[in-house]
């Protein structure tokens, strides 16, 4: 009887040994550059102070800013929910979940998570220093911040957390359960960026460009991902199904 068939172990075969590390960033690169294409017009847009945009962005501080002084219980709900949905809230969401996926096996999916929770927070940052957009200003402000001001941090994280524990639970999540997250997920985030604009701290550009960087993350670390699975003879794995169905498994126990 012949030996059953093992698939060749190719470490160390390949006489490039960085061809497949370029290959990973390669494919993220891209990915993350189709994503960003929205986030790219915004900060053009906002760099060459577009008036259709600085309009839109002005009026609507200044309606917000307008109803936070008269509702004061809405300020103060609404200092409450900025402190509830901070970066570091979301961001320690994901480092828990990444402890226990590790403690569980799961420390590829582990890696990932916190390695696109890092590239998320270092890129917002990056990006605030060298736009250097000042916050909205008010004669009476509900509510001040300081940094600057594009793209939302807040609303950043939010997108990037959120992204990142629905793709980690999606090989577990049907039907019912799978909607339930999309519609929490959503909440949050929506929430998170209306908060933002309401305190008067951020423009409603700031806002979606940070929704876009996030997004523009996620699509490169998970091309990178889904391109590292492939080179291990993995079966290719939808979006739709998570970064990694098989650790299913390893979810459930």
């Amino acid at each position: 009887m012949s030996a059953p068939h093992r698939p060749a172990d190719r470490r160390g075969s390949d006489p490039e040994p960085n061809r497949s590390l370029a290959g990973r960033l390669a494919l993220g690169g891209a990915a993350a550059a189709v994503v960003a294409i929205p986030f790219t017009l915004i900060l053009l847009l906002v760099l060459s102070e577009w008036e259709p945009l600085a309009r839109l962005d002005r009026t609507v501080a200044d309606d917000l800013n307008d109803v936070g002084r008269d509702e004061g219980a809405l300020v103060d709900l609404l200092r409450a929910g900025s402190v509830i949905l901070d970066p570091w809230v979301f961001r320690l969401a994901v480092f828990a979940v990444a402890v226990w996926l590790w403690r569980r096996g799961a420390r590829r999916l582990a890696a990932w998570a916190v390695t696109t929770a890092v590239i998320g927070g270092v890129l917002g940052v990056v990006l605030k220093l060298l736009v250097e957009r000042s916050r909205p200003a008010f004669p009476e402000p509900v509510a001040t911040a300081s940094g600057f001001s594009f793209p939302s941090g807040h609303a950043l994280n939010a997108m990037l957390c959120v992204g990142i524990l629905i793709l980690i639970f999606l090989p577990v999540l049907r039907g019912g359960r799978r909607i339930l997250a999309y519609v929490i997920g959503a909440a949050l985030v929506v929430l998170t960026g209306y908060d933002r604009v309401a305190l008067g701290v951020h423009y409603v550009s700031d806002v979606v460009a940070g929704w876009g960087v996030a997004l523009a993350v996620l699509a490169g670390t998970t091309g990178a991902f889904e391109a590292w699975r492939r080179e291990h003879g993995l079966r290719p794995s939808p979006v739709t199904e998570g970064v990694e169905p098989e650790a299913a498994p390893s979810i459930r126990e």
